[in-house]
């Protein structure tokens, strides 16, 4: 049998045609679009997100959606830098919408653009001042025969907004959690307190969802600089790590009950601003955070800041990623379910 027609074959001119390169970080992906997305407009990423939400969704939807992705699909359209001194913008996209800010996103981010060649890479390391919806966020990417080992970043300001408070959620009686900003808005449960159990996916899944409706409902979420960020993103539940050398572990549930395979790299960045609140982190001590899947992150307070006369910190944080794939994604016009749709 000749397979070789199937490698040459080309689809209708009329189908839209994506190129997709394939990594996770953590274990959680993160698909980045390379081909097939057109020049998004905006002065800032903040623009160039306001206009995707109102003229690319479709986009999102057949890349994060069934039957080309799944409801715990991640990934990213990159673009060019939003500042004069920016390295590469992106714009995040998940189950649910577009993201401000995604941790093992930047890991990922910075794998793919430089072992692809998208930007130039030099050893030993190798630093990428990104744009993200959030803000400037810098990595450094560790190099090794023009392969990335590691990447840590500098993440945006993170802060704290409420410790210990409480909340009386349907079919869970009262919940106690922290409150923070790691990039996005988080609510840190622990896993322990609420009755759940870290293993048990399908329950943190339903937990989270009503965690987080009812937390929106409750109260305001303000940044300091953005309005577009002034929402609960996620429920992050907590728990005693598996190695006992580690310091906790994460399952954090975020977007339309989307589960993080990965510590979450803004979720560790908000649980670094609570401990540094609470005294329990020292500036540059390693924090190392386990995920569902027994991966880790590693955070460090690398600075503490005022911001708008509010403590915040500048967390770091370090992982690793791999790439898994390259595709071609093909719209064909006449497929009503090739647009997307979700099971769960």
């Amino acid at each position: 049998m000749d397979l070789t027609p199937a490698l040459i074959w080309a689809p209708p001119d009329d189908w839209h045609r994506l190129t997709v390169i394939e990594s996770h970080a953590g274990g959680e992906p993160f698909r980045v679009v390379v081909e097939g997305v057109v020049d998004i407009p905006g002065d800032t990423v903040l623009d160039r997100r306001r206009y995707a939400q109102s003229n690319l969704d479709h986009l999102r939807k057949a890349l994060m959606w069934e039957p080309r992705g799944h409801a715990d699909m991640y990934g990213g359209f990159i673009g060019p830098p939003a500042s004069p001194d920016g390295d590469i913008a992106v714009l995040f996209v998940h189950n649910e919408g577009f993201s401000t800010m995604c941790g093992h996103g930047i890991i990922a981010l910075s794998k793919v653009v430089l072992e692809t060649g998208i930007m130039p890479a030099s050893e030993p390391e190798t630093t990428l001042r990104i744009d993200t919806p959030a803000g400037r966020v810098v990595s450094i990417s560790s190099m090794r025969d023009g392969l990335v080992t590691a990447t840590r970043f500098r993440n945006v300001p993170s802060f704290v907004v409420a410790m210990d408070a409480t909340i009386e959620v349907p079919g869970l009686g009262e919940i106690g959690y922290d409150l923070a900003f790691g990039g996005a808005f988080y609510a840190l449960v622990e896993v322990a307190a609420a009755g759940l159990d870290l293993d048990d996916a399908a329950s943190l899944i339903a937990a989270g969802r009503v965690i987080k409706e009812a937390i929106s409902g409750s109260r305001e979420f303000e940044h300091p600089d953005h309005s577009d960020l002034e929402f609960l993103y996620g429920v992050i539940f907590t728990g005693p790590a598996l190695d006992p050398a580690h310091h906790s572990r994460n399952v954090c549930v975020f977007a339309d009950g989307e589960v993080d395979r990965s510590p979450t790299g803004t979720g560790v960045s908000a649980r670094l601003a609570v401990m540094s609140a609470r005294g329990e982190v020292a500036p540059g001590q390693p924090v190392v955070i386990e995920s569902l899947v027994g991966s880790t992150f590693t955070g460090r307070l690398a600075e503490t800041i005022d911001l708008g006369g509010r403590e915040a910190i500048i967390p770091e944080i370090e992982g690793s990623a791999y790439i898994t794939g390259r595709a071609e994604m093909w719209l064909d016009p006449d497929d009503r379910l090739g647009e997307g749709f979700l099971v769960r």
